[in-house]
């Protein structure tokens, strides 16, 4: 059991079922999946439903950070991918089309692809610092988000655009299955080929992985790109589920749900070793606990206190230097406590 414990995953999925149980003791048939119409309904699927785009957003948070840096810029680009795939579906002779949808797909994934390139230039190759550089286009690009969209909120009605993100395939959600093709994807490179080890030798120690060889600013470049197509593909499935775009709400401080899914998934922030199975649980986590808040009625606003505090005891559960400094009091406490003075025999009487 002590083994167990002590692995990385253990206090991320134990809080998970925590969670998961503390919902099923307020709604009897919480964990109940049923199909209707032909699509699987219930509050779990809606926790992978909903938290299928978190958790492509963590995914590439998780390399971001692994190589020591930070991406603060994925909501805008969530913004952004949503706000123009919607503009010319809507703005296109035929929206229901399917080519016209993958033409707006293929649109998005492009301008994320430039938008990561020049947050990877300004990084590796320019020397900003990696908070600086994406803060330049968590700003900047929320207003051309906004530009993007006039201001307005773009919505469009297209049965494939609709499938992204509020669509089934085999009974499944659609997002669902794209953010399990993403994490299988990412498991399959990090981990059955050697990019997984650069990308932490790189988060390690960048100077001495570049005097090894290591092409370490291609591969700080390359993390940046691809955290802004994963941060798209999000957006796209965002503005999908409700067949609009907001250029100002879309994707709105899911920098910080995805940088707290990473961390509560047990990866550090100084760069390094990783998990990218830690993180799937963290963004359940932030998923489950957004659930958790209307199952347990907490009043809408305290829910940001509420999950504050969550997220922090999760935090200091899982840090192992907390738990040993924990465990050291307890030992103190009970070392300190006067022992039972021994019995003593009855005199006999003479």
């Amino acid at each position: 059991m002590t083994a167990i414990a002590r692995h990385r995953l253990f206090w991320p999925a134990a809080v998970l079922a925590v969670m998961l149980l503390a919902n099923l003791a307020f709604t009897p048939d919480f964990f109940a999946v049923r199909i209707k119409d032909g699509h699987l309904y219930g509050s779990l699927v809606d926790i992978l439903h909903f938290g299928a785009p978190l958790t492509l957003v963590a995914l590439g948070m998780t390399l971001v950070i692994a190589t020591g840096g930070i991406d603060l810029s994925v909501g805008s680009t969530v913004a952004i991918a949503g706000a123009l795939a919607c503009l010319y579906i809507s703005k296109a002779a035929d929206p229901g089309s399917v080519t016209t949808v993958l033409v707006a797909v293929a649109l998005a994934l492009a301008v994320a692809l430039v938008l990561g390139a020049v947050n990877g230039v300004l990084v590796a190759r320019i020397g900003v610092q990696p908070i600086v550089a994406t803060l330049i286009l968590m700003v900047a690009g929320r207003g051309v988000a906004q530009l993007i969209t006039d201001g307005q909120i773009i919505t469009v009605t297209s049965g494939p655009y609709r499938l992204i993100g509020g669509g089934y395939w085999f009974t499944v959600p659609f997002a669902v299955l794209l953010a399990a093709a993403a994490v299988g994807v990412s498991l399959l490179l990090t981990r059955s080929t050697a990019l997984g080890l650069l990308l932490e030798s790189v988060g390690g120690n960048p100077v001495a992985s570049r005097l090894v060889g290591i092409r370490a600013l291609r591969l700080t470049a390359l993390v940046y790109v691809v955290s802004a197509v994963c941060a798209a593909v999000a957006g796209l499935m965002i503005s999908s589920n409700v067949s609009a775009a907001d250029g100002n709400n879309a994707g709105l401080w899911i920098e910080l749900d995805a940088i707290l899914a990473v961390v509560i998934g047990g990866t550090s922030l100084n760069g390094g070793r990783f998990s990218i199975g830690g993180t799937v649980i963290g963004a359940l986590v932030i998923q489950t606990l957004s659930t958790t808040v209307y199952t347990i009625g907490i009043p809408p606003e305290t829910t940001l206190v509420f999950k504050a505090a969550v997220v922090i005891a999760v935090c200091l559960v899982q840090s192992p230097q907390f738990r040993a400094k924990m465990a050291r009091r307890r030992h103190a406490a009970r070392s300190s406590r006067p022992e039972p003075a021994a019995p003593t025999a009855p005199k006999v009487g003479t």
